[in-house]
Protein backbone atom coordinates (compact mmCIF):
# COMPACT_ATOMS: atom_id res chain seq x y z
CA UNK A 1 0.00 0.00 0.00
CA UNK A 2 2.03 2.91 -1.36
CA UNK A 3 1.51 6.67 -1.26
CA UNK A 4 0.24 7.67 -4.71
CA UNK A 5 -0.73 11.31 -4.20
CA UNK A 6 -0.84 14.06 -1.58
CA UNK A 7 -3.17 17.04 -1.98
CA UNK A 8 -3.72 20.08 0.24
CA UNK A 9 -6.01 23.12 0.46
CA UNK A 10 -6.67 26.06 2.77
CA UNK A 11 -10.01 26.78 4.47
CA UNK A 12 -11.42 29.43 6.82
CA UNK A 13 -14.31 29.42 9.29
CA UNK A 14 -15.77 32.43 11.12
CA UNK A 15 -17.10 31.70 14.60
CA UNK A 16 -20.04 33.45 16.20
CA UNK A 17 -20.00 33.29 19.98
CA UNK A 18 -23.60 33.54 21.24
CA UNK A 19 -24.32 36.92 22.74
CA UNK A 20 -21.03 38.46 21.65
CA UNK A 21 -21.36 38.90 17.90
CA UNK A 22 -20.28 37.41 14.62
CA UNK A 23 -16.71 36.71 13.63
CA UNK A 24 -15.15 37.17 17.04
CA UNK A 25 -12.82 34.34 16.06
CA UNK A 26 -11.54 33.21 12.69
CA UNK A 27 -10.02 29.78 12.12
CA UNK A 28 -7.93 28.79 9.13
CA UNK A 29 -6.55 25.31 8.59
CA UNK A 30 -4.71 23.36 5.93
CA UNK A 31 -6.60 20.22 4.88
CA UNK A 32 -4.50 17.35 3.48
CA UNK A 33 -5.52 14.14 1.74
CA UNK A 34 -3.24 11.20 1.03
CA UNK A 35 -4.27 8.66 -1.59
CA UNK A 36 -2.79 5.18 -1.96
CA UNK A 37 -2.12 3.10 -5.04
CA UNK A 38 -4.96 0.73 -4.10
CA UNK A 39 -7.58 3.50 -3.84
CA UNK A 40 -7.71 4.10 -0.09
CA UNK A 41 -7.45 7.68 1.17
CA UNK A 42 -7.02 9.41 4.49
CA UNK A 43 -6.99 13.00 5.67
CA UNK A 44 -5.38 15.25 8.23
CA UNK A 45 -5.08 18.93 9.03
CA UNK A 46 -2.72 21.48 10.53
CA UNK A 47 -3.44 24.95 11.82
CA UNK A 48 -3.23 28.47 10.46
CA UNK A 49 0.41 29.35 11.05
CA UNK A 50 2.04 30.31 7.71
CA UNK A 51 -0.47 28.22 5.73
CA UNK A 52 0.82 29.07 2.25
CA UNK A 53 4.33 28.06 3.27
CA UNK A 54 2.96 24.83 4.75
CA UNK A 55 1.16 24.00 1.51
CA UNK A 56 4.25 24.80 -0.56
CA UNK A 57 6.26 22.49 1.70
CA UNK A 58 3.75 19.68 1.17
CA UNK A 59 3.43 20.15 -2.58
CA UNK A 60 7.06 20.81 -3.48
CA UNK A 61 9.01 18.90 -0.83
CA UNK A 62 7.04 16.28 1.11
CA UNK A 63 5.07 14.91 -1.83
CA UNK A 64 8.10 14.33 -4.11
CA UNK A 65 9.96 12.70 -1.22
CA UNK A 66 7.13 10.44 -0.02
CA UNK A 67 5.25 9.25 -3.11
CA UNK A 68 5.95 5.55 -3.52
CA UNK A 69 6.67 4.88 0.16
CA UNK A 70 4.64 2.37 2.16
CA UNK A 71 1.83 4.03 4.11
CA UNK A 72 2.39 1.77 7.12
CA UNK A 73 6.10 2.62 7.43
CA UNK A 74 5.58 5.83 9.35
CA UNK A 75 8.98 5.73 11.08
CA UNK A 76 10.69 5.25 7.72
CA UNK A 77 8.69 8.18 6.34
CA UNK A 78 9.69 10.40 9.25
CA UNK A 79 13.30 9.29 8.98
CA UNK A 80 13.37 10.28 5.32
CA UNK A 81 11.90 13.70 6.10
CA UNK A 82 14.42 14.25 8.91
CA UNK A 83 17.42 13.21 6.81
CA UNK A 84 16.44 14.67 3.46
CA UNK A 85 14.51 17.80 4.43
CA UNK A 86 15.15 18.57 8.11
CA UNK A 87 18.58 17.39 9.22
CA UNK A 88 18.91 20.44 11.50
CA UNK A 89 15.60 19.75 13.26
CA UNK A 90 13.60 22.81 12.29
CA UNK A 91 10.14 23.18 13.77
CA UNK A 92 7.38 25.41 12.38
CA UNK A 93 6.49 24.89 8.73
CA UNK A 94 8.17 21.51 8.27
CA UNK A 95 6.67 20.08 11.48
CA UNK A 96 3.20 21.39 10.68
CA UNK A 97 3.28 20.03 7.13
CA UNK A 98 4.52 16.63 8.28
CA UNK A 99 1.83 16.56 11.00
CA UNK A 100 -1.04 16.85 8.54
CA UNK A 101 0.41 14.16 6.27
CA UNK A 102 1.13 11.82 9.19
CA UNK A 103 -2.41 12.13 10.56
CA UNK A 104 -3.71 11.10 7.12
CA UNK A 105 -1.40 8.06 7.09
CA UNK A 106 -2.77 6.83 10.42
CA UNK A 107 -6.31 7.41 9.17
CA UNK A 108 -5.51 5.17 6.19
CA UNK A 109 -3.97 2.50 8.39
CA UNK A 110 -7.03 2.50 10.65
CA UNK A 111 -9.34 2.10 7.68
CA UNK A 112 -7.17 -0.69 6.27
CA UNK A 113 -7.13 -2.61 9.56
CA UNK A 114 -10.70 -1.66 10.53
CA UNK A 115 -9.43 -0.13 13.77
CA UNK A 116 -9.82 3.27 15.37
CA UNK A 117 -6.58 5.26 15.43
CA UNK A 118 -6.63 5.30 19.23
CA UNK A 119 -6.41 1.49 19.20
CA UNK A 120 -3.38 1.60 16.93
CA UNK A 121 -1.73 4.06 19.32
CA UNK A 122 -2.20 1.76 22.31
CA UNK A 123 -5.92 1.44 22.96
CA UNK A 124 -5.74 2.39 26.62
CA UNK A 125 -9.40 3.48 26.71
CA UNK A 126 -12.13 4.66 24.34
CA UNK A 127 -13.05 7.82 26.23
CA UNK A 128 -11.32 10.83 27.76
CA UNK A 129 -12.14 13.63 30.19
CA UNK A 130 -12.67 17.02 28.59
CA UNK A 131 -12.27 20.67 29.37
CA UNK A 132 -13.83 23.66 27.64
CA UNK A 133 -11.87 26.78 26.75
CA UNK A 134 -14.52 29.44 27.25
CA UNK A 135 -12.71 32.58 28.41
CA UNK A 136 -11.53 34.71 25.50
CA UNK A 137 -8.74 37.24 26.14
CA UNK A 138 -11.08 40.17 25.49
CA UNK A 139 -13.66 39.03 28.06
CA UNK A 140 -14.00 41.26 31.10
CA UNK A 141 -14.92 40.00 34.57
CA UNK A 142 -18.66 40.07 33.95
CA UNK A 143 -18.38 38.18 30.65
CA UNK A 144 -16.10 35.58 32.21
CA UNK A 145 -18.57 34.99 35.01
CA UNK A 146 -21.49 34.81 32.58
CA UNK A 147 -19.82 32.31 30.27
CA UNK A 148 -18.42 30.22 33.10
CA UNK A 149 -21.96 29.72 34.36
CA UNK A 150 -23.23 28.99 30.83
CA UNK A 151 -20.62 26.31 30.18
CA UNK A 152 -21.14 24.69 33.57
CA UNK A 153 -24.89 24.60 32.90
CA UNK A 154 -24.07 22.79 29.64
CA UNK A 155 -22.32 20.05 31.61
CA UNK A 156 -18.65 21.03 31.48
CA UNK A 157 -16.62 20.17 34.57
CA UNK A 158 -13.29 21.77 33.67
CA UNK A 159 -12.90 25.29 32.25
CA UNK A 160 -10.00 27.27 30.81
CA UNK A 161 -9.66 31.02 30.30
CA UNK A 162 -7.04 33.15 28.58
CA UNK A 163 -4.95 35.65 30.54
CA UNK A 164 -2.67 38.25 28.98
CA UNK A 165 -2.94 39.07 25.31
CA UNK A 166 -4.72 42.40 25.68
CA UNK A 167 -2.66 45.64 25.52
CA UNK A 168 -5.33 47.43 27.56
CA UNK A 169 -4.68 45.20 30.58
CA UNK A 170 -1.90 44.27 32.99
CA UNK A 171 -1.34 41.18 35.11
CA UNK A 172 -3.25 42.98 37.90
CA UNK A 173 -6.36 43.05 35.70
CA UNK A 174 -5.94 39.32 35.14
CA UNK A 175 -5.93 38.79 38.89
CA UNK A 176 -9.43 40.27 38.97
CA UNK A 177 -10.49 38.25 35.93
CA UNK A 178 -9.30 34.95 37.42
CA UNK A 179 -11.04 35.69 40.70
CA UNK A 180 -14.28 36.50 38.87
CA UNK A 181 -14.13 33.23 36.96
CA UNK A 182 -13.36 31.23 40.10
CA UNK A 183 -16.22 32.82 42.02
CA UNK A 184 -18.66 32.11 39.19
CA UNK A 185 -17.45 28.54 38.67
CA UNK A 186 -17.48 27.61 42.35
CA UNK A 187 -14.95 25.45 44.19
CA UNK A 188 -15.69 22.12 42.52
CA UNK A 189 -14.98 23.04 38.88
CA UNK A 190 -11.37 22.81 37.71
CA UNK A 191 -10.19 26.19 36.39
CA UNK A 192 -7.14 26.53 34.14
CA UNK A 193 -5.52 29.67 32.77
CA UNK A 194 -3.57 30.07 29.51
CA UNK A 195 -1.28 32.99 28.64
CA UNK A 196 -0.27 31.80 25.16
CA UNK A 197 3.37 32.67 26.00
CA UNK A 198 2.40 36.27 26.80
CA UNK A 199 4.18 37.16 30.06
CA UNK A 200 7.76 37.78 31.02
CA UNK A 201 9.00 35.81 34.08
CA UNK A 202 8.45 38.66 36.53
CA UNK A 203 4.85 39.36 35.48
CA UNK A 204 4.01 35.66 35.51
CA UNK A 205 5.43 35.24 39.00
CA UNK A 206 3.49 38.25 40.29
CA UNK A 207 0.27 36.92 38.77
CA UNK A 208 0.83 33.48 40.28
CA UNK A 209 1.50 34.99 43.72
CA UNK A 210 -1.81 36.85 43.70
CA UNK A 211 -3.98 33.90 42.58
CA UNK A 212 -2.40 31.14 44.68
CA UNK A 213 -5.65 30.82 46.64
CA UNK A 214 -7.82 30.40 43.50
CA UNK A 215 -7.01 26.69 43.15
CA UNK A 216 -5.87 27.01 39.53
CA UNK A 217 -5.61 23.56 37.96
CA UNK A 218 -2.72 24.59 35.72
CA UNK A 219 -1.11 27.69 34.21
CA UNK A 220 -0.56 27.00 30.51
CA UNK A 221 2.28 28.56 28.52
CA UNK A 222 2.87 31.43 30.95
CA UNK A 223 6.18 32.68 29.49
CA UNK A 224 7.65 34.05 26.29
CA UNK A 225 9.11 31.38 24.00
CA UNK A 226 8.27 28.54 26.43
CA UNK A 227 11.75 29.17 27.85
CA UNK A 228 12.53 25.87 29.61
CA UNK A 229 14.91 27.43 32.14
CA UNK A 230 12.55 30.27 33.04
CA UNK A 231 9.58 27.89 33.26
CA UNK A 232 11.53 25.73 35.72
CA UNK A 233 12.27 28.80 37.84
CA UNK A 234 8.62 29.88 37.83
CA UNK A 235 7.51 26.34 38.69
CA UNK A 236 9.86 26.36 41.69
CA UNK A 237 8.24 29.54 43.02
CA UNK A 238 4.53 28.69 42.70
CA UNK A 239 2.22 25.92 43.79
CA UNK A 240 0.23 26.33 40.56
CA UNK A 241 1.05 23.46 38.15
CA UNK A 242 2.70 24.53 34.90
CA UNK A 243 1.66 23.15 31.51
CA UNK A 244 3.22 23.71 28.07
CA UNK A 245 4.11 22.14 24.77
CA UNK A 246 1.35 22.46 22.19
CA UNK A 247 3.61 23.65 19.34
CA UNK A 248 7.09 22.46 20.22
CA UNK A 249 7.44 20.57 16.94
CA UNK A 250 9.40 17.44 17.85
CA UNK A 251 10.65 15.26 20.68
CA UNK A 252 13.87 17.18 21.31
CA UNK A 253 12.02 20.34 22.29
CA UNK A 254 9.85 18.30 24.66
CA UNK A 255 12.98 16.74 26.11
CA UNK A 256 14.12 20.26 27.05
CA UNK A 257 10.91 20.81 29.00
CA UNK A 258 11.21 17.43 30.72
CA UNK A 259 14.88 17.38 31.73
CA UNK A 260 14.76 20.97 32.96
CA UNK A 261 11.80 20.15 35.23
CA UNK A 262 9.86 22.90 33.45
CA UNK A 263 6.34 21.47 33.49
CA UNK A 264 3.89 19.42 35.51
CA UNK A 265 1.77 18.64 32.43
CA UNK A 266 3.11 18.04 28.92
CA UNK A 267 0.89 19.11 26.00
CA UNK A 268 1.85 17.72 22.59
CA UNK A 269 -0.61 18.57 19.84
CA UNK A 270 -0.68 16.17 16.89
CA UNK A 271 -1.41 19.00 14.41
CA UNK A 272 1.95 20.64 15.11
CA UNK A 273 4.21 17.97 16.57
CA UNK A 274 4.80 15.68 13.59
CA UNK A 275 1.42 13.98 13.81
CA UNK A 276 0.66 10.81 15.75
CA UNK A 277 4.04 9.23 15.01
CA UNK A 278 6.13 11.88 16.75
CA UNK A 279 3.55 12.62 19.46
CA UNK A 280 3.50 8.95 20.45
CA UNK A 281 7.25 9.17 21.10
CA UNK A 282 6.66 12.23 23.28
CA UNK A 283 3.92 10.39 25.19
CA UNK A 284 6.23 7.46 25.90
CA UNK A 285 9.04 9.79 27.00
CA UNK A 286 6.62 11.49 29.37
CA UNK A 287 5.64 8.10 30.81
CA UNK A 288 9.27 7.45 31.73
CA UNK A 289 9.21 10.65 33.81
CA UNK A 290 5.74 10.07 35.30
CA UNK A 291 4.35 13.10 33.50
CA UNK A 292 0.70 13.30 32.42
CA UNK A 293 -0.38 14.54 29.01
CA UNK A 294 -3.17 16.96 28.22
CA UNK A 295 -4.41 18.49 25.00
CA UNK A 296 -3.30 22.08 24.45
CA UNK A 297 -3.88 24.05 21.28
CA UNK A 298 -7.34 22.67 20.60
CA UNK A 299 -8.50 20.54 17.65
CA UNK A 300 -9.97 17.87 19.95
CA UNK A 301 -11.25 15.51 17.25
CA UNK A 302 -7.69 14.67 16.22
CA UNK A 303 -5.91 14.86 19.57
CA UNK A 304 -8.51 12.67 21.30
CA UNK A 305 -6.98 9.60 19.65
CA UNK A 306 -3.58 10.18 21.26
CA UNK A 307 -5.04 10.93 24.70
CA UNK A 308 -7.30 7.87 24.58
CA UNK A 309 -4.59 5.64 23.17
CA UNK A 310 -1.83 6.11 25.77
CA UNK A 311 -1.95 5.33 29.47
CA UNK A 312 -0.85 8.82 30.58
CA UNK A 313 -3.42 10.62 28.41
CA UNK A 314 -5.38 13.36 30.14
CA UNK A 315 -8.15 15.79 29.23
CA UNK A 316 -9.03 16.82 25.68
CA UNK A 317 -9.44 20.54 25.01
CA UNK A 318 -12.74 21.61 23.49
CA UNK A 319 -11.70 25.15 22.63
CA UNK A 320 -14.94 26.74 21.52
CA UNK A 321 -13.70 28.08 18.18
CA UNK A 322 -11.84 24.96 17.08
CA UNK A 323 -14.57 22.73 18.46
CA UNK A 324 -17.18 24.49 16.34
CA UNK A 325 -14.87 24.51 13.31
CA UNK A 326 -14.43 20.75 13.63
CA UNK A 327 -18.19 20.22 13.87
CA UNK A 328 -18.73 22.36 10.77
CA UNK A 329 -16.22 20.68 8.46
CA UNK A 330 -16.37 17.06 9.64
CA UNK A 331 -19.34 14.73 10.10
CA UNK A 332 -19.59 12.25 12.97
CA UNK A 333 -17.42 14.09 15.50
CA UNK A 334 -18.08 13.59 19.23
CA UNK A 335 -19.18 16.32 21.62
CA UNK A 336 -18.36 16.40 25.33
CA UNK A 337 -21.15 15.22 27.63
CA UNK A 338 -20.88 15.90 31.37
CA UNK A 339 -17.13 16.36 31.23
CA UNK A 340 -16.13 13.47 28.99
CA UNK A 341 -16.19 12.41 25.35
CA UNK A 342 -16.68 8.95 23.91
CA UNK A 343 -14.96 7.72 20.78
CA UNK A 344 -17.21 6.15 18.17
CA UNK A 345 -14.98 3.12 17.58
CA UNK A 346 -15.29 3.59 13.83
CA UNK A 347 -12.21 2.87 11.77
CA UNK A 348 -9.49 5.44 11.22
CA UNK A 349 -10.23 8.87 12.67
CA UNK A 350 -13.88 7.87 12.98
CA UNK A 351 -15.37 10.86 11.19
CA UNK A 352 -15.55 12.11 7.60
CA UNK A 353 -14.96 15.41 5.78
CA UNK A 354 -17.98 17.47 4.84
CA UNK A 355 -17.04 18.11 1.21
CA UNK A 356 -19.66 20.79 0.65
CA UNK A 357 -18.51 22.89 3.60
CA UNK A 358 -14.86 22.45 2.68
CA UNK A 359 -15.56 23.56 -0.88
CA UNK A 360 -17.52 26.62 0.19
CA UNK A 361 -14.82 27.75 2.66
CA UNK A 362 -11.77 27.14 0.50
CA UNK A 363 -9.30 30.02 0.10
CA UNK A 364 -7.43 30.18 -3.20
CA UNK A 365 -6.29 33.81 -3.10
CA UNK A 366 -3.38 34.55 -0.72
CA UNK A 367 -4.67 38.13 -0.37
CA UNK A 368 -7.75 36.79 1.41
CA UNK A 369 -5.70 35.14 4.15
CA UNK A 370 -3.58 38.16 5.05
CA UNK A 371 -3.64 39.82 8.48
CA UNK A 372 -7.19 40.95 9.24
CA UNK A 373 -6.87 42.32 12.76
CA UNK A 374 -6.55 38.95 14.52
CA UNK A 375 -3.58 37.48 16.32
CA UNK A 376 -1.96 34.11 15.64
CA UNK A 377 -4.64 32.38 17.70
CA UNK A 378 -7.47 33.79 15.57
CA UNK A 379 -8.63 36.28 18.22
CA UNK A 380 -9.52 39.87 17.40
CA UNK A 381 -6.79 42.25 18.49
CA UNK A 382 -7.61 45.55 20.15
CA UNK A 383 -5.68 48.78 20.14
CA UNK A 384 -4.43 50.69 23.16
CA UNK A 385 -7.87 52.18 23.90
CA UNK A 386 -9.72 48.92 23.59
CA UNK A 387 -11.18 49.18 20.08
CA UNK A 388 -11.23 46.00 17.91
Amino acid sequence: MKIADIRCSLHRHEIDLPGIGKSIESRMFVFVEVETDDGLSGFGITGSMLPWAVMACIEHHLKPALVGMDVLHTDAIHAKVWKQLNSRTYTGVISNALSAVDIALWDIRGKKENRSVHELLGGYRDWAPTYATFGYPFFDEDQLAEYARKFIADGHRMLKMVVGGEPTRTWRDDVRRVRAAREAAGPDVALMIDANCYFDPNEARLLCREIEDCNVHWFEEPLHQNDARALADLRAHTSIPIAAGQMEGHRWRYRELVVNHSVDVLQPNVLYNGGFTESLKVAHMAQAFNLPLANGGGWPIFNMHLLCGVLNGGPVEFHYGMWQTGRHFFDGTPDPVDGRMQLSGRSGLGFTPNRDHLRDARITDPQKSRFDGRDGHGYLLRDAIGRP
